[in-house]
């Protein structure tokens, strides 16, 4: 639909989708403004049920005029595509948690607009923070009355929970499904019939978001939903201490699972809410001995990979009464790999790479859910990384960098890359960094898409630029350089307005491939980096791009580092995650061909790239570090082996000849790939045969 006009309107961009159609927004050519489209698909068109039920929104929402609810201009049919022309309402979806007075603000103006519809005999249904806008002025937004209806002469089935679209696609909506779940009031779980007390279970739901930042009920599944919302009562404790009475008691009369008892009219709550301003504060007690604890939460993967875990660490300096607090995360239901862990902003998600079934996708996790959450859509990710408004995360796949809402929506593609992922971030002035695989250098673009822009350009026996992280301000980052001179390997600074022939470079960290910037809870800042397996912290100060101080163990058995993306980050609110392991250590191991066992051979390193000599007598394979590897030669029948490479770069992929006389293989000893040869004796001289680039 994007580009094409139904009438005078010039469809721009998709804004979203639902089970009662496709929104999109458009320039209305006629009188110069934007307006929303609510298109409904080809094949709902067709069926007259659903043509019926679009023309009843229509009819619904004509009967409301109010501030707080988005507009309706019209309902049209263009070459066979009907639509509604609705109100274009910027901003974002309604999130929590939100200071109390911007709580008690956004639920005046939203228990306002229910008032109104309410008055009109219309009842929501459908009520939830992805159907509430806050526009850049700080007004609400009630939209989408798509499972609206009146209290009565509306004959749709009401008992029938099949009856709402968006439950209808639990299928390929599941983020949808379970947002409209969770708001659901009791009785419409069991499914009875409702009336507006359903809308102000639902506000209460909102509410109670807005104060605590996290959903009244979750779950697995949406039968797990919805016997929650049957069954449990609300976790009273998640609210903030400083909730006023009046508010909790407001919640209780509006969550009362009998709708008899819930509160009978929304207008009261607004008037409960005027009365619900904080009240004054106690003298305040004498405050305790400052604590300088970082609170960051570790995300650990056991070598094996099938499972998480987060912990709670700080810094050296904290004082020895300082606690420590560990959780574990489980990995999802048959993983057999998890990658890349990256926490959020904002500190309340995680997200990952887990490969199920052969199958590696992005999954998010709420740090307080009890399990993650696949996002469709990102099959074959890599290199996850955040926008700074925790709402998007972009990563790499199939050579593309996209980007995808994590409260819903398909993945949008920003521009092409190389075939590899090399890392990625993100700045608060929309600006992407990322690791161009096929140049081996770092590119921007913006983070609504584009041409990208090289910013660096190899300079002399360098390998890559690889794993971006942005400094405070957004305009200098941090980036791994990987040099075929171990000397010059290391963790340089970088600006997003650098020109690519730029060879002069400030190394920051010398031995090591990997280093974000993080701040403690004192607000003194730190460089934290993997060194020998161990997560490191050392004091750091981003204006001056210094270190100073000793650098000192903040976690133990860190994985090794990725070249397609950091094994660590950090929160703006301080939470750490870092997946953890004693890298990726393997043995050779013998099996039959039935699938027996028949034992392993050596010891556990970091062996790859496993190739097997034609007589069945050797096996060549690669020992890889993140600076350097080497390929060794492993006789089997006295199981003892022998070093086949001596360069101080990467040597990889090796490959037997058909006679077993000679070995080729892959290395970046000249800062370029080359493909070289080397008698299977080991004592002749490397012979180079092509220059890959």
């Amino acid at each position: 639909m994007i580009g094409r006009t139904l009438g005078h309107y010039n469809i721009v961009e998709k804004l979203g989708a639902g089970g009662m159609g496709e929104v999109y927004r458009a320039a209305d050519a006629r009188l110069g403004r934007d307006v929303a489209l609510k298109v409904l698909p080809a094949s709902f068109a067709r069926d007259p049920e659903r043509l019926a039920r679009f023309e009843r929104e229509a009819r619904l929402l004509a009967l409301l005029n109010h501030p707080g609810i988005a507009a309706i201009y019209g309902f049209e049919q263009v070459d066979g595509v009907p639509f509604l022309v609705l109100e274009y309402v910027p901003g974002e979806n309604l999130r929590g948690p939100l200071a109390l007075d911007e709580t008690l603000d956004v639920a005046r103006q939203l228990a306002d607009a229910l008032e109104a519809a309410h008055e009109k005999g219309v009842v929501h249904r459908d009520f939830k923070p992805a159907n509430i806008k806050v526009t850049p002025e700080g007004r609400v937004k009630v939209l989408d009355f798509g499972l609206a209806k009146l209290f009565a002469g509306d004959d749709a089935a009401e008992g029938d929970p099949s009856y709402s679209p968006t439950l209808s696609l639990a299928a390929t909506r599941a983020g949808t499904l379970l947002g409209t779940a969770a708001y659901m009031s009791p009785e419409q779980a069991r499914g009875r019939p409702i009336d507006r007390r359903a809308d102000i279970w639902a506000f209460g739901c909102v509410l109670y978001e807005m104060l605590a930042g996290r959903q009244l009920f979750g779950g697995d599944t949406i039968t797990d939903i919805l016997a929650a919302i049957v069954k449990n009562e609300p976790d009273w404790q998640a609210l903030p201490d400083s909730t006023p009475p009046r508010l909790r008691a407001l919640l209780r009369r509006c969550l009362d699972k009998d709708a008899r008892l819930r509160l009978r009219d929304i207008g009261e709550a607004r008037i409960l809410l005027n009365a619900a301003e904080p009240e004054p504060a106690a003298p305040p007690s004498p405050a305790p001995a400052p604590r300088r604890l970082l609170p960051w939460i570790a995300a650990v993967s056991i070598p094996s990979l099938a499972l998480a875990a987060l912990a709670l660490i700080h810094f050296r300096e904290t004082p020895p009464e300082a606690a420590t607090t560990r959780l574990l995360v489980p990995a999802p239901e048959k993983a057999s790999s998890v990658e890349y862990p990256v926490i959020s902003p904002d500190g309340r998600r995680l997200a990952f790479v887990a490969t199920v079934g052969g199958r590696a996708q992005l999954w998010v996790r709420l740090l307080d859910a009890v399990t993650a959450q696949p996002l469709p859509g990102t099959e074959e990710a890599a290199a996850p990384f955040w926008a700074p408004d925790s709402r998007f995360l972009g990563f790499l796949a199939q050579s593309k960098l996209r980007k995808i809402d994590v409260t819903g929506g398909p993945p949008q593609t920003l521009c092409a890359t190389g075939p590899s992922a090399r890392g990625a971030a993100w700045s608060p002035h929309g600006v992407i960094v990322f690791g161009d695989g096929s140049r081996s250098t770092l590119r921007r673009v913006s983070s609504a898409g584009g041409a990208p822009v090289p910013i660096t350009a190899l300079d002399a026996g360098e390998i890559s630029h690889r794993s971006p992280q942005f400094l405070p301000g957004g305009r200098r980052f941090l980036c791994s350089v990987l040099s075929s001179d171990r000397e010059k390997t290391g963790v340089y600074l970088g600006a997003v307005d650098s020109q690519p022939d730029a060879k002069a470079r400030k190394r920051v960290l010398a031995g090591s491939l990997a280093a974000l910037y993080g701040r403690a809870a004192s607000g003194a800042g730190h460089l934290l980096f993997e060194r020998d397996g161990a997560l490191m912290a050392q004091p750091f100060d981003p204006e001056k791009v210094e270190l100073s101080g000793e650098p000192f163990p903040e976690a133990q058995q860190v994985a090794g580092y990725s070249a397609g993306g950091m094994v660590f980050s950090v929160s703006g609110t301080g939470t750490l995650v870092y997946q953890s392991g004693s890298g990726r250590r393997h043995w050779l191991a013998w099996f039959d061909r039935t699938g027996k066992s028949l034992g392993t051979i050596g010891a556990a390193e970091n062996w790859q790239f496993v190739s097997l000599a034609p007589d069945g007598k050797r096996v060549a394979l690669a020992q890889s570090t993140p600076y350097s590897g080497d390929i060794w030669l492993h006789e089997l029948a006295r199981n003892s082996r022998t070093r086949f490479t001596f360069q101080a770069a990467a040597d990889a992929y090796p490959v037997w000849s058909p006679d077993g006389s000679r070995i080729a293989f892959v290395s970046s000893r000249t800062g370029a790939l080359e493909l070289y040869q080397k008698a299977a004796t080991g004592v002749s001289e490397e012979e180079l045969l092509l220059e890959i680039g």
